[in-house]
C-alpha cells in the first residue's frame, strides 16, 4: 500500500518541480539569446556583484552552490571566450581570483534583460500581485536560511 506524501514532502516536491521548470525556461531563453546557461549566468552575476567585480573561486562556489573545482571548470570556457579573467592573489599565490572583463559585464547586463523578460512572462502567467511576489521572495529567502 502506497503512503501519501506529508505536507512537508509535498512542499519539497513542489519546490523541486517548479524550480526544474523555471530553470529549463531560463536555460532555454539565455541559451537561445545570449549563448549561456542559467548556471553560467549565476556565476557571471555573482562576479558582477562581488566587490570590485573580483572574487575567489571559494566565494563564487558559496554564492552559487558549486564546489570550488566546479567553479574552476565552469569559468574556463568563459575565460577562453573573454568574459572572465583569472589571476593569482598578490597576498597568497595559492588563491586564484576571477574577474569580469568589460565583455563579461556587457554579457551580464544583456542576460539580465533576458532574465527580467522571462521572469515577467512567468509571473504574468501566475497572476500574482507585486505584493504577493514580494511575499514569495521573502518566504523563499527565509526557507533558504
Amino acid at each position: 500500500m502506497k503512503s501519501q506524501p506529508t505536507k512537508e514532502q509535498s512542499l519539497a516536491l513542489a519546490f523541486a518541480a517548479s524550480w526544474n521548470r523555471v530553470e529549463k525556461r531560463l536555460d532555454s531563453s539565455l541559451g537561445a539569446i545570449r549563448g549561456i546557461s542559467f548556471a553560467e549566468y549565476r556565476l557571471l552575476r555573482a562576479l558582477s556583484d562581488a566587490p570590485n567585480s573580483w572574487a575567489s573561486r571559494v566565494d563564487l562556489a558559496l554564492a552559487v552552490g558549486l564546489t570550488p573545482s566546479g567553479v574552476t571548470r565552469a569559468l574556463r570556457p568563459m575565460e577562453k571566450l573573454g568574459y572572465v579573467t583569472t589571476a593569482k592573489s598578490k597576498r597568497d599565490a595559492r588563491l586564484a581570483l576571477a574577474s569580469l572583463t568589460p565583455a563579461g559585464q556587457g554579457l551580464v547586463n544583456d542576460a539580465s534583460g533576458v532574465m527580467d523578460d522571462m521572469m515577467k512572462t512567468i509571473l504574468e502567467r501566475s497572476r500574482k500581485s507585486p505584493a504577493e511576489v514580494d511575499e514569495m521572495i521573502t518566504m523563499l529567502e527565509e526557507f533558504g536560511r
